[in-house]
């Protein structure tokens, strides 16, 4: 860490946030959060997710601990142990597999009116991934399919995207990033 690091750290200007981020196997989280690393630290074989990694980037003004959370549906139960430590949420969708988005409702609703979840004022960023996948739904549609419009009591922001490219990533990133600095801490 650098001396201007330390500085920031110690006048309280970097904020280090607990991130969960969530979503079905398969729909590009490890992609998504390895692609958010500097280029140094990034890896070239991405393998799937057994229960979790713990990832960490940096942007301006934020230190991102991210909780990188299976999607296999036999892990998807660990989820609620870490909703606790969460001040935001990703929720990753795979945009190209519609036979799986009810099942993406589901978590989501599940997650939604979990008691550790439910009364807080959590930002969640959602990521409509694989946008580069023939025949994906738009975010739109996406958000229309998970019924997002009734997520009343939290911001929530819908970003399309294209995690092998890197497309989208960071426009929901400065949307979290803004969401956050502004919480009450």
């Amino acid at each position: 860490m650098g001396l201007f690091d330390k500085l920031v750290g110690w006048l309280g200007l970097k904020k280090e946030v607990n991130v969960l981020c969530l979503g079905l196997d398969n729909s590009g989280k490890t992609t998504i959060i390895n692609k958010l690393k500097p280029s140094n630290a990034q890896v070239q074989d991405i393998v799937p997710t057994i229960g979790f990694s713990i990832e960490k980037f940096k942007t301006s003004s934020l230190s991102f601990t991210v909780f990188d959370m299976s999607g296999q549906g036999r892990y998807r139960n660990l989820w609620e142990h870490y909703y606790k430590e969460g001040q935001a949420i990703i929720f990753v969708i795979d945009s190209a597999d519609k036979l799986r988005m009810v099942v993406a409702k589901e978590e989501l609703e599940t997650l939604l009116n979990h008691p550790d979840i439910k009364h807080r004022r959590i930002p969640i960023l959602f990521f409509a991934n694989k946008m580069d996948v023939r025949d994906a739904l738009s975010s739109v549609k996406v958000s229309q399919m998970l019924c997002l419009e009734n997520i009343k009591d939290k911001p929530w922001y819908i970003c399309a995207t294209d995690a092998i490219r890197g497309d989208g990533l960071q426009e929901g990133v400065d949307w979290l990033q803004d969401q956050i600095k502004t919480m009450k801490t």
